[in-house]
C-alpha cells in the first residue's frame, strides 16, 4: 500500500509551480508555496516544543489556509482534530478539552465566542485567515511564532527547495486523526483513524476514480467531516489536482458560477444538492414536455438535452457525480438514470475513513450504494432477502473511539467485525441495499420490522412533500412532513393536506406499514453536515 504522504511528496517534487490550493475569488498557492508554509509551521512546532502525537485542533470554514494547516500538522505527525465550524462554541471547547488539544487553528469569529479559560490545556490559537497569533498563554509559543520565518531562512539559507521535502511514511499504524461525529454533550465519539486507514482510502480511490495533475475540483463539503476531507480533498489534492474552496455554504448561484469557471473533472456531493437541482430545474422542464415524452425517439432527444444542460451547468468536464451521506430519493434516481447522468451513490461512515461501499457509475445499480470496498457481511439468516446489520472489515476502519471504552465495547463483534448500526441486504452480485438504521426500526403490532426510510421514500414521491420523518407514536406510525411550496398552497388545500398525503402514501404501502396520521411541520428538519436529517430530534 502506498502512503498518501509519499504521493504528496512526489507531487511537490514534480509539480512545484503547479497551483495546489485556491480560495475561489481569492488567493491561490502552488505546491511549492504549500510545502514552504508546511515547513515553516514544522519549525514553529519544533521550536515551541510540540511533540509527535500531540493533539492540534482545526475549527474553521474551508479555505486554502485550512488545508495548509492540516498538512502541516499531519506531516509533522501530530494528531489532527478537525472540528466543524458550525459546532456551538460550548461544543468546540468541550471537544478541544476531550481531545487534549494544546493548539488551535481557528478564525476570528469562532475565537471571539470561545473562552480560553474553559480550555485549560490549550496553549495558543492562530487565525487561519492570515496566520496571525490570536492568543497565547505560553511565552515560548509566542516567541516561536514570531521567529518562524527567521527559523526557515536560517535552516535553508539558499531557499527551501523541492529536494528538501521529505514526509514520514513508516507510520501506517500511527494515529493520524481524531474526528468527532458530533458536538454532543454526552460521551463524545472521537473516531481514531490511522495513517494506514487514510492511505487505504486513497489507494482504493486511485484504483476506482483516479486523478491527473492539473485537473481542478470545487470543494463544497466541510473538510472537518471525513467524506469531505478524505474523498473531496486529500485524494485529489495529493495527486496534483487544484482545489478551489468556496468557504461557507454557497448559494446555488455562487456554486454554479464556480463550477462554470473552475470546470471540475469530478463533483463530490450529497444527494440533497442533486435533489434540489431536480426539483427546481429538471422536474418542471420535463413536466412541460410530458406529451412529447410519450414518443420514444423524441423522449431520448429530450433526455439527452436535459443531461447536456446539467453537464454544462457544472462546467462541462465532469466525469462522474459521486454522492454519499444519505440515500437518493427514488424519484430523483429514476430520472437521473433515464437521462443517463454519470452518477453513483456510495455508502460509508467516519469510522470507515469513510468508504464501506462504492461502484463506478457505469456499473452502479440504482437503489443500491455500490459493492463492498473491503469485506462486508449482513448479519441475517437470509442476507439477500431479510435485512440485517451491515458489518465491515478492512484496513480503512477505525482503531476505536478516543477515551470512550463503552463505545469501543459496542463497536465490534466478538469475531472482529465493525458494527455499522445500519440495516441492509446484499444481492448475489454483491450490491448493498440499505434499509435503515437499527435504532430507527419500528416493530409492528404483528411483529413485522418496519423501516421508516422505506416509508419516507414513498412520501418523497408525492409532489406535496418536500421532506419527511416517520416515527412511532404509541404504536402508531406517524409521518412528520415539511410540505413543498407551502406558501403557494391555498388555505383549503393546506387544511386537507395531511389527509391527502396519508391517503396517497398508503396506496403504495403494505398494510402493516400504513401511516396512521400525517403532521405538518413549519420549518425544514435540522440536518447533519452530510445534510441527512437529525431524526433523533423528532421522536
Amino acid at each position: 500500500m502506498k502512503h498518501y504522504l509519499k504521493t504528496l511528496e512526489e507531487t511537490i517534487h514534480n509539480h512545484w509551480d503547479l497551483a495546489a490550493l485556491a480560495d475561489y475569488g481569492g488567493k491561490s498557492y502552488t505546491y511549492g508555496q504549500l510545502a514552504t508554509y508546511v515547513e515553516t509551521l514544522h519549525l514553529f512546532f519544533e521550536k515551541a516544543g510540540i511533540q509527535k502525537g500531540d493533539r492540534i485542533s482545526i475549527c474553521a470554514r474551508n479555505s486554502a489556509h485550512w488545508a495548509i494547516s492540516f498538512y502541516a500538522v499531519n506531516t509533522y505527525e501530530a494528531v489532527v482534530v478537525p472540528l466543524l465550524a458550525d459546532f456551538h462554541p460550548d461544543s468546540v471547547a468541550r471537544l478541544v478539552n476531550h481531545s487534549e488539544s494544546i493548539f488551535l487553528f481557528t478564525d476570528t469569529d469562532i475565537w471571539s465566542k470561545l473562552d480560553p479559560e474553559a480550555m485549560p490545556l490549550l496553549k495558543a490559537a492562530v487565525n487561519v485567515g492570515d496566520f496571525s497569533l490570536l492568543w497565547s498563554r505560553d511565552e515560548g509559543y509566542t516567541s516561536a511564532w514570531e521567529q518562524k520565518e527567521k527559523l526557515l531562512s536560517e535552516k535553508y539559507p539558499d531557499g527551501f527547495k523541492p529536494e528538501n521535502v521529505v514526509y514520514p511514511t513508516d507510520n501506517f499504524d500511527t494515529l493520524s486523526i481524531i474526528n468527532y461525529t458530533s458536538g454532543t454533550s454526552g460521551d463524545p465519539k472521537g473516531v481514531m483513524l490511522t495513517y494506514g486507514a487514510m492511505s487505504d482510502t486513497d489507494e482504493f480511490s486511485n484504483a476506482h476514480f483516479p486523478n491527473t495533475p492539473g485537473q481542478t475540483m470545487v470543494s463544497m463539503l466541510p473538510m472537518a467531516h471525513m467524506y469531505g476531507l478524505a474523498i473531496e480533498f486529500i485524494h485529489p489534492n495529493v495527486d496534483g489536482v487544484t482545489m478551489y474552496f468556496l468557504g461557507k455554504a454557497p448559494s446555488p448561484t455562487t456554486l454554479l458560477a464556480a463550477m462554470k469557471e473552475v470546470k471540475p473533472y469530478m463533483v463530490i456531493t450529497v444527494p440533497l444538492v442533486m435533489e434540489k437541482i431536480y426539483a427546481s430545474s429538471i422536474r418542471p422542464a420535463l413536466a412541460k414536455l410530458r406529451t412529447l415524452l410519450a414518443i420514444p425517439l423524441v423522449r431520448r432527444l429530450i433526455y439527452n438535452k436535459v443531461r447536456d444542460k446539467i453537464m454544462d451547468a457544472f462546467g462541462g468536464n465532469v466525469g462522474c457525480f459521486i454522492m454519499g451521506g444519505a440515500p437518493l430519493k427514488p424519484e430523483v434516481e429514476r430520472c437521473l438514470k433515464q437521462i443517463r447522468l454519470p452518477y453513483t451513490v456510495g455508502y460509508g461512515m467516519t469510522e470507515a475513513c469513510p468508504l464501506i461501499a462504492y461502484e463506478w457509475w457505469t456499473d452502479f445499480v440504482p437503489g443500491s450504494c455500490g459493492k463492498p470496498v473491503h469485506e462486508v457481511r449482513i448479519d441475517s439468516p437470509d442476507p439477500q432477502h431479510i435485512p440485517g446489520e451491515i458489518q465491515a472489515k478492512g484496513a480503512n476502519l477505525t482503531i476505536g473511539y478516543y477515551k470512550n471504552p463503552e463505545a469501543n465495547a459496542q463497536a465490534f463483534t466478538e469475531d472482529g467485525w465493525f458494527r455499522t448500526g445500519d440495516l441492509g441486504i446484499m444481492d448475489k452480485d454483491g450490491n448493498i441495499f440499505i434499509r435503515g438504521r437499527i435504532k430507527s426500526m419500528i416493530l409492528g403490532s404483528s411483529g413485522q420490522n418496519i423501516y421508516p426510510e422505506e416509508i419516507e421514500a414513498v412520501l418523497s414521491s408525492i409532489p406535496y412533500v418536500e421532506e419527511s420523518v416517520v416515527v412511532d407514536r404509541d404504536g402508531k406510525i406517524v409521518a412528520l412532513v415539511y410540505p413543498a411550496n407551502k406558501d403557494e398552497l391555498e388555505e383549503e388545500t393546506l387544511k386537507d393536506l395531511p389527509e391527502t398525503i396519508c391517503t396517497l402514501a398508503n396506496i403504495s404501502l403494505a398494510k402493516y406499514s400504513q401511516i396512521n396520521r400525517v403532521e405538518l411541520v413549519d420549518k425544514p428538519f435540522e440536518k447533519t453536515p452530510k445534510l441527512s436529517i437529525k431524526r433523533y430530534l423528532y421522536k
